[in-house]
């Protein structure tokens, strides 16, 4: 009799966002990632919907990393009643604990401002989560080791290996049955200058592939010519340079790359300040887990001193009170939340004013709406005029472009039984689905958002 598995796309199908993959089989049901929506309102009110399932009977969610489009739902599946455990390695847990942490704190103050200024639509106005959620799911982490096969049930296996792309990403290895279903999270580049290259599999029977870039391929261009010319533009005009940062490893890129341009003298000593509480937090996990990532504790100790990393919302203040020149780096990365908010109201109506968008701009995002050529903003239901400069540094991202996913790819020495582009807009997998036939003939299915499938093992 054939073991039957059967997979469920509950998000990442037809979107870069809402990570989430069911796995069930007669012994276990697993969960692979557990994320947020963002973006498109039609994609977050999926937030605040159950999942289709019965998550009180998993037993396992396994984690490739900490994003919140990976790790931002967990405190819902609690909701819920998931009882299980929650499985990633040591970095992924931590970072995934800031961040469900600042989520909720984001979440009930944007609620109570809601309901203080009658701006929403919900009477009351309630956070997705609180931060009472997010303690209860925080007690359900178990640190997994890397490169080391964990049994879960008879018959069934995992894995972690190092994918790069932030502080403890990694793919996931998950046999069943003999079979290997390989989960490549999100993928990194091979030349990143803060993590060392994604590891490769060596084989895969299911593989399910991220396809963020699955369409482009990362510009060859240096992105610190860019930024010299930005902060000389600066300076001239004594103006404001504001960064939209992620918190998770861009933001520790930008300080980096900032302070290597000032050991070699391409830029002057400028006030450069760091305005992410949850950046700031997870600018120390560098220092907690030096093992993951390329710089010596030495120099990421002089970089962190050659900035101020910025805590209280009234130094804030402070920072947009004070006169040019500066560059600011802030959070959120798509200008969906943040610090970054407050910038934009004060700073957006001025010309000279640049804003920095430094990674991936979901649809429906502030971020991608001003990429698109938006002449205003909305932020907490006001619309704020935008003449600032936008302009947007892609060569940062921490993604695979199509290029190194199908360079990863390469590694593996069968032929994929079945192929499923995952966490990426439907033309972009399209494309990306062609060119990989072309190279490989596999077998390739882009599922759509809450498809089932089922597997004959």
């Amino acid at each position: 009799m054939k073991n039957k598995v059967k997979i469920q796309f509950l998000g990442a199908a037809g979107t870069v966002t809402g990570s989430k993959y069911y796995i069930e089989t007669s012994s276990l049901k697993i969960l692979i990632d557990c994320g947020l929506f963002q973006g498109l309102k039609e994609l977050r009110n999926h937030n605040w919907e159950d999942l289709p399932i019965d998550v009180a009977q998993l037993d396992y969610v396994l984690l490739t990393h900490g994003h919140l489009d990976h790790t931002g739902y967990l405190p819902r599946l609690i909701q819920q009643g998931f009882t299980g455990s929650i499985l990633g390695n040591a970095p992924s847990l931590a970072i995934a604990e800031i961040i469900l942490k600042d989520t909720a704190k984001i979440q009930e103050e944007e609620a109570e401002r809601a309901n203080k200024k009658s701006y929403s639509k919900h009477h009351p106005a309630l956070p997705l989560y609180t931060d009472e959620d997010v303690m209860e799911t925080l007690r359900l982490f178990k640190t997994t080791d890397v490169n080391t096969w964990i049994e879960l049930a008879p018959n069934i296996r995992f894995k972690l290996r190092k994918a790069g792309h932030i502080l403890g990403a990694c793919f996931i290895e998950l046999e069943i049955y003999e079979k290997i279903f390989v989960f490549s999270g999100d993928l990194g580049r091979e030349n990143d200058l803060l993590l060392p290259p994604p590891e490769k599999p060596k084989w895969a029977d299911y593989l399910f592939l991220e396809s963020t870039y699955g369409k482009k391929l990362h510009p060859q261009t240096d992105a610190t010519e860019t930024l010299i010319e930005l902060i000389n533009t600066t300076i001239q005009n004594s103006s404001n340079l504001i960064m939209a940062s992620f918190a998770v490893e861009r933001l520790q890129l930008l300080i980096y790359i900032l302070w290597e341009l000032y050991k070699k003298n391409k830029i002057p000593r400028l006030p450069i300040y760091v305005d992410s509480p949850m950046g700031i937090d997870v600018t120390h996990l560098f220092s907690r887990f030096p093992a993951d990532h390329k710089i010596p504790e030495h120099e990421f100790q002089a970089m962190k001193n050659h900035i101020e990393l910025v805590s209280s919302y009234k130094r804030t203040w402070e920072i947009i009170d004070k006169p040019g020149p500066k560059i600011v780096i802030a959070g959120s990365g798509m200008m969906t939340g943040g610090r970054i908010l407050t910038y934009l109201k004060q700073y957006s109506d001025d010309s000279e004013n640049i804003f920095v968008l430094t990674g991936y701009q979901a649809e429906g995002t502030r971020g991608r709406q001003l990429e698109e050529g938006a002449y205003e903003v909305k932020i907490h239901g006001k619309y704020f005029p935008f003449n600032a400069r936008i302009v947007r540094l892609e060569s940062l991202s921490a993604h695979a472009d199509q290029a190194e996913l199908i360079n990863w790819c390469r590694s593996i020495k069968n032929v994929p039984e079945q192929v499923f582009l995952v966490h990426g807009e439907r033309q972009v997998t399209d494309a990306f689905r062609v060119k990989l036939q072309t190279e490989f003939n596999w077998h390739i299915k882009l599922p759509t958002l809450f498809e089932e499938i089922e597997i004959s093992l």
